[in-house]
């Protein structure tokens, strides 16, 4: 009698079947949550690498640049440094005045002219600055040869390594009242010209030394968004009929247009900040009436003339308005379809 091949089922072996179990019943087997709803103590084994990786940075962050918040409390005391070799126990023992310090700085004309020099050192470096990095970036995208790129990279690139005092030592000698510039003015009969003393043409002068130190290297995140795009945009593009300006206007630029939103925000955040170390530099040229900034204006007051509290009340309205502006910048980026800094 021959046996049947037909494998019997797990009742008819004598073993129970398992079936399979609600979710909710507490007898059944717990799942797991999903990646999203992991706790902390999950996310923080399988992350553990990456957050040591990162700790040191996070120290630094904190101490050099969170903790000096703290003093901030300096405004709105009369501190005197020199109660003790302790600043802590300086701070702490240093009379308090109230608002004194910021009444005493918005009754002070000198402040507002410091303000005024750095809204309109702002607003011409914006116009005329901001753009520049932009428009070399897309003259170096479109150069054809690699090599070429390339020497005009690092022809570009190679001023942001000169240090300010080497920066204006070269513009000394080109536009100065003995430089290059007005020698040769005087050669054919002309007046001299002394451009590095002039007030009026001071903001011009800064944005002209900012743009040769600092524009090429601007150019490098541009380069970066540009590297990005496919080059089926241009194929399709040119496809279509488009011309060199028509795939620029219509590919180039909208693939930038996420980045520039982004650095001109941060630009607007960071308006009251105009370049401490190369006005200072030039300050004595012009005079403080055309060549002080809020930076130098607290420079001035809190480490020549040791009224710390003063500066640090003046330092600590420029970081609030400063806020306020970035915020207010990421707004407007957001209600342009832009990211900005922070998404909504």
């Amino acid at each position: 009698m021959s046996h049947s091949t037909v494998p019997r089922t797990s009742t008819e072996a004598g073993t129970p079947e398992k079936t399979p179990v609600a979710s909710g019943d507490a007898t059944g087997a717990r799942e797991k949550p999903p990646a999203g709803k992991l706790s902390f103590r999950h996310r923080f084994r399988r992350d553990r690498v990456l957050v040591l990786m990162t700790l040191p940075t996070v120290l630094l962050v904190l101490v050099f640049n969170y903790l000096p918040i703290l003093g901030n409390v300096v405004a709105f005391q009369e501190y005197d440094p020199y109660i003790s070799d302790n600043g802590i126990i300086s701070m702490l023992n240093s009379p308090f005045v109230g608002l004194e310090n910021f009444q005493r700085i918005f009754e002070d004309s000198a402040f507002w002219n410091a303000v005024e020099n750095t809204l309109v050192l702002f607003f011409v470096q914006l116009v005329l600055f901001f753009p520049i990095p932009i428009l070399l970036a897309l003259l170096i995208n479109s150069v054809v040869r690699p090599r070429v790129r390339a020497v005009a990279q690092a022809v570009l690139y190679l001023p942001h390594f000169f240090s300010w005092v080497l920066v204006i030592a070269v513009f000394q000698q080109m536009f100065g009242g003995a430089g290059m510039l007005s020698q040769l003015l005087r050669e054919n009969g002309y007046d001299g010209l002394d451009i590095m003393t002039n007030p009026g043409t001071f903001p011009f002068l800064l944005t002209a030394e900012s743009v040769w130190k600092d524009a090429g290297w601007g150019i490098i995140v541009f380069l970066a968004a540009l590297a990005s795009v496919s080059p089926d945009h241009y194929e399709a593009a040119a496809m279509d009929g488009a011309g060199r300006w028509r795939r620029m206007w219509h590919v180039t630029l909208p693939a930038l247009r996420p980045v520039i939103a982004l650095l001109l925000v941060l630009r607007v955040g960071d308006a009251l900040t105009v370049g401490f170390e190369q006005i200072l530099l030039q300050r004595d040229a012009v005079g403080p009436g055309a060549g002080e900034v809020l930076d130098t204006f607290v420079w001035w007051n809190g480490v020549r003339n040791q009224d710390f509290g003063y500066a640090a009340a003046a330092g600590l309205i420029k970081g609030v308005v400063s806020i306020g502006l970035v915020l207010a910048a990421n707004k407007v980026a957001h209600l342009m379809g832009e990211q900005g800094v922070y998404k909504k």
